[in-house]
């Protein structure tokens, strides 16, 4: 899910870039507004917790991988899509600067595939089946993994814009892939949202919305 800056133009990369930044100036104003001290904890832990099931990388033919992302998970847990954004940016920003996991000139990419789709999806996803099911969980499971499945489908369409992963097999295997990782995505975030509701409720921005 990665994608390196190889991949990509560097026109195509820039403009992948702009859009990343509208979601992450707006991300940055959620914080501002939203992130009291008593989340920091929080924020931080999910990030930590990402970051290490963000490690564990499956390879896919083309030249890329798959693995689970968290953003509906953190936007779940902190109320907001813009949640997953602002967590997202963070854990990429330290995956490519540091440890060289994804490109800089492609992060914009990334930011949008894994923050942007991942947090709106997972949160809206997740919104949206509560109200038919009534059912925290199932619907966490079901954001989360719906979060992951498309996140996948528009990296390979973006690859196969960029010509570089023809469009047949990138929706093949990056859809195919993560329509299974996203099982364990989907258990993850319902699991997580669990023991999170189950121990300190009071931290969730809306604790009605997990009681099944």
């Amino acid at each position: 899910m990665h994608i390196p800056d190889f991949m990509f133009p560097v026109a195509q990369g820039l403009v992948y870039w702009v859009i990343a930044l509208i979601f992450i100036v707006l991300a940055l104003r959620w914080a501002r507004h939203s992130m009291g001290e008593e989340k920091v904890p929080l924020v931080a832990v999910l990030a930590a917790g990402i970051f290490a099931i963000q490690a564990l990388n499956i390879p896919i033919p083309w030249g890329t991988s798959g693995h689970m992302v968290g953003a509906a998970l953190a936007a779940i847990v902190l109320g907001s899509p813009f949640a997953g954004v602002f967590v997202l940016t963070l854990v990429l920003l330290v995956q490519g600067v540091i440890f060289g996991d994804g490109g800089i000139i492609a992060m914009g990419a990334n930011i949008i595939n894994m923050g942007v789709i991942g947090g709106f999806v997972g949160y809206y996803g997740y919104v949206a089946i509560m109200g038919v099911t009534k059912n925290s969980y199932a619907a966490a499971f079901i954001a989360g993994w719906a979060s992951l499945f498309l996140s996948a489908i528009l990296c390979a369409v973006e690859l196969a814009i960029a010509g570089t992963f023809p469009l047949v097999l990138g929706l093949t295997f990056m859809g195919g892939y993560h329509a299974v990782i996203g099982l364990i995505e989907g258990g993850i975030t319902a699991v997580a949202l669990y023991l999170i509701a189950s121990a300190r409720p009071d931290i969730l921005e809306h604790p009605r919305a997990v009681s099944t």
